[in-house]
C-alpha cells in the first residue's frame, strides 16, 4: 500500500512510501481509507513546530474515513463493509481526558500512526460509525474539527437555545460550531475579514457578521450588538493575537472555549478573567462518546459539513500549502486512493 510519511520536517519534504498492508489482530479492525481532512495541526506536525523531537518515520494526519475490509478474532462491533472513522484519541472513550489518554492521539508519531495512507489497522474499541447520510470526503472532517467544536459549545459550555455564539474566522472548528449553535436554536455572530467569506457565513446562518479588517475593534463590535451586554460563548481559535479581544466580547460569567493558537500576540491580562467571573476552558478534541453524541445530533438533523476543496492523494503538499495560505472556509480533504 502507499503511504505518506514523514522523514524529515517540512511540507515539502513529505512524499510516498511503499508499506505492507497490515493485518489486524484479535480485537482490531483494517480500514481502507478514502479519504482524509486536514487540520492546522497536521500543518505543524509535518513542518515540526508541533514536536521538533518526534520520532520518523511517521505517518501525519488524524482524521479520517473508510471503510472495514477485515476483521481479527473476536471483533463483535464491526464486520466487513462498515464505514467509520477512528477516534482522534485513541483511548480516550468517555469521562474526562487525562496524560495517558491525550498521548494515543493519532498522527503525531510513529506510535500512533495517522490516517494518510491506503490502509490502517486499529482497535474495534477506537472507531465509530460514518452517519449515512455522510459521503467518505464528509466523514472525514469530523473525528477532530467536528468533536472539538461540539465539544467546545455542548459538552464544555452546556449550550442552551437563545444563547449566543461568537466564532472567529472561517476554519474548520468555527464553521462547525456555526452550524452546531444554530441546531441548538442560538444566536451566532460571526467574524471574518473577507466579504465573500462573510456571504457565506450569512448562508449557513450567521445572525450578525463582522469584518474585522474594517473593524479592527471587533470586540467593541460584539458589545454594541449584544446591548453591551457580551456574548455567552466565545468559539477562540486564534490564541495569543485574539484572546484578549475575545475576553472583552463575553459576558460576565461567560464561557470562552480556547481551541487554537492560529496568531501570534501580547496574550491577555488575567485580571479580566477573574474579576468577571469568565470562564475560560482549554479545549483539546473530545471523546469517542461525544464522538457518538454528536452523530446523533448530525444524522437526525441532516448535517452536511461544509468541504472548501478536495484533493487528490498525490496533493498532500499542495493541501498543506493551501490550508497554510488561509484562503479556505470550512475543511480541506485528500481523497485517499491509488493515483499518483
Amino acid at each position: 500500500m502507499k503511504a505518506y510519511e514523514i522523514k524529515e520536517f517540512g511540507v515539502d519534504k513529505l512524499g510516498f512510501a511503499e508499506r505492507d498492508i497490515p493485518e489486524p489482530k484479535a480485537n482490531e479492525v483494517l480500514i481502507k481509507f478514502h479519504a482524509a481532512s486536514l487540520n492546522y495541526r497536521d500543518l505543524m506536525i509535518v513542518s515540526g513546530t508541533y514536536n521538533p523531537r518526534m520520532k520518523f518515520p511517521a505517518v501525519p494526519f488524524s482524521d479520517g474515513a473508510g471503510e472495514i475490509t477485515a476483521v481479527g478474532e473476536g471483533v463483535t462491533k464491526w464486520k466487513v463493509g462498515d464505514r467509520v472513522m477512528p477516534i482522534f484519541v485513541q483511548h480516550w472513550f468517555d469521562g474526562e481526558s487525562t496524560e495517558e489518554k491525550r498521548r494515543t492521539a493519532l498522527g503525531a508519531g510513529p506510535q500512533w500512526d495517522g490516517v494518510l495512507r491506503e490502509y490502517g489497522v486499529f482497535s474495534e474499541e477506537s472507531v465509530v460509525g460514518v452517519p449515512e447520510h455522510l459521503s467518505y470526503e464528509e466523514a472525514a472532517t469530523l473525528p477532530c474539527t467536528g468533536v472539538t467544536a461540539w465539544n467546545a459549545l455542548v459538552v464544555s459550555g452546556k449550550l442552551k437555545a437563545g444563547e449566543t455564539v461568537l466564532t472567529l474566522g472561517t476554519g474548520g472548528v468555527s464553521v462547525f460550531a456555526l452550524q452546531f449553535a444554530k441546531l441548538f436554536g442560538a444566536k451566532v455572530i460571526a467574524t471574518s475579514g473577507s466579504e465573500e467569506k462573510i456571504e457565506k457565513l450569512k448562508n449557513l446562518g450567521a445572525d450578525e457578521t463582522i469584518n474585522y479588517k474594517t473593524r479592527e475593534d471587533w470586540d467593541k463590535a460584539v458589545m454594541e450588538l449584544t446591548g453591551k451586554v457580551g456574548v455567552d460563548h466565545v468559539i477562540e481559535v486564534g490564541g495569543a493575537g485574539t484572546i484578549g479581544r475575545s475576553l472583552n466580547s463575553v459576558r460576565v460569567a461567560g464561557h470562552v472555549a480556547l481551541i487554537g493558537a492560529l496568531s501570534g500576540g501580547a496574550g491577555v491580562d488575567p485580571v479580566s478573567v477573574f474579576m468577571r467571573s469568565v470562564r475560560l476552558q482549554g479545549v483539546f478534541t473530545g471523546s469517542r462518546s461525544m464522538f457518538a453524541d454528536m452523530n446523533k445530533a448530525i444524522s437526525v438533523n441532516k448535517l452536511k459539513p461544509v468541504i472548501d476543496r478536495v484533493f487528490e492523494f498525490g496533493q498532500a503538499r499542495e493541501a498543506l500549502e493551501y490550508m497554510q495560505s488561509g484562503s479556505h472556509f470550512g475543511k480541506v480533504v485528500i481523497k485517499v486512493g491509488d493515483k499518483k
